[in-house]
């Protein structure tokens, strides 16, 4: 692995990274102070070049910030999400801001229309991830601390599917961008499990080897079986579950729990992670710089 681009951060704790689907090389990173327990939150917009990784633009609010996802339609556009149930809409053009916040706390809303579109209920407990369906439009999954994962149709405005996915509180879902029926949770039981949607009676895949809970799983957007996974055992994984022995490498270079994690649009085998350790990381991971 070629030597990770770090920015450290300090008195702020990583939760959350993603990559723009815009511009090569940015980054943005939702973080908090005292480990999310107090104090704010900062959004930071990263840029790497050549001796490394610069702040472009960094925003505070005041709750820490625990997840942020760039908007599909305008390029300086972000989201985040805070402790206090609020939504922020960003703009990087604007060194001032939020835009918007929106404190209704649901799942889908338009931000031209200023309130939500709809609600969904049938979750037991605390939703820890949602994500859209790749392939088929108004579909999204749902993970919870109900041990369950769900598949919601946003024209029906219910739940399509319920998956007793794990025997543990799921804090993680993605999909597979290669496989319209395959949906990969990570849980605090530490396991990784594929399930096709068309037969949720078994997992298709289980992938074992972390040693606390994983906390965010993403699905490679250049590899078919290829997977990532950081946990609160301080590391990332990378999957290939289409093989007998499926774990291809496991980065250790943080210090504390890692939570955020992404991989790039961009670049095949460029990926980002943030943690509890004050860091922000950029780096291409040798098992991405080969065929999988």
């Amino acid at each position: 692995m070629h030597a990770a681009r770090t920015l450290r951060v300090p008195g702020r704790h990583g939760y959350a990274a993603e990559f723009s689907p815009y511009l090569p090389g940015r980054l943005a990173c939702a973080a908090a102070q005292h480990y999310g327990i107090a104090g704010c939150g900062t959004l930071l917009i990263l840029d790497q070049n050549e001796s490394g990784l610069q702040v472009f633009r960094s925003f505070d609010w005041n709750d820490g910030l625990f997840d942020v996802t760039w908007s599909e339609n305008n390029e300086h556009v972000l989201v985040t999400c805070s402790g206090d149930g609020s939504l922020q809409l960003w703009d990087t053009a604007k060194a001032t801001g939020p835009l918007q916040v929106y404190k209704e706390h649901t799942q889908e809303w338009d931000p031209t229309v200023g309130n939500s579109l709809c609600t969904f209920r049938g979750h037991e407990s605390v939703i820890y991830s949602t994500i859209w369906s790749p392939h088929i439009p108004g579909c999204f999954a749902s993970a919870s601390g109900d041990q369950t994962l769900r598949v919601w149709d946003v024209k029906a405005a219910g739940v399509r599917i319920v998956i007793p996915a794990h025997q543990a509180e799921i804090l993680s879902c993605d999909w597979c961008k290669y496989n319209e029926n395959l949906v990969v949770t990570g849980a605090v039981d530490c396991s990784l499990r594929g399930w096709d949607l068309r037969n949720v009676r078994q997992p298709v895949f289980e992938l074992l080897g972390h040693t606390y809970a994983i906390r965010r799983v993403k699905c490679s957007p250049f590899h078919a079986s290829v997977l990532a996974s950081c946990s609160y055992d301080f590391t990332v994984r990378f999957w290939n579950f289409s093989k007998p022995d499926p774990l291809l490498e496991t980065v250790e270079h943080h210090t504390e729990f890692t939570c955020g994690l992404d991989l790039s649009l961009q670049s095949p085998t460029q990926v980002a992670d943030c943690s509890w350790d004050e860091t922000i990381k950029i780096y291409d991971p040798a098992c991405l710089a080969v065929p999988a």
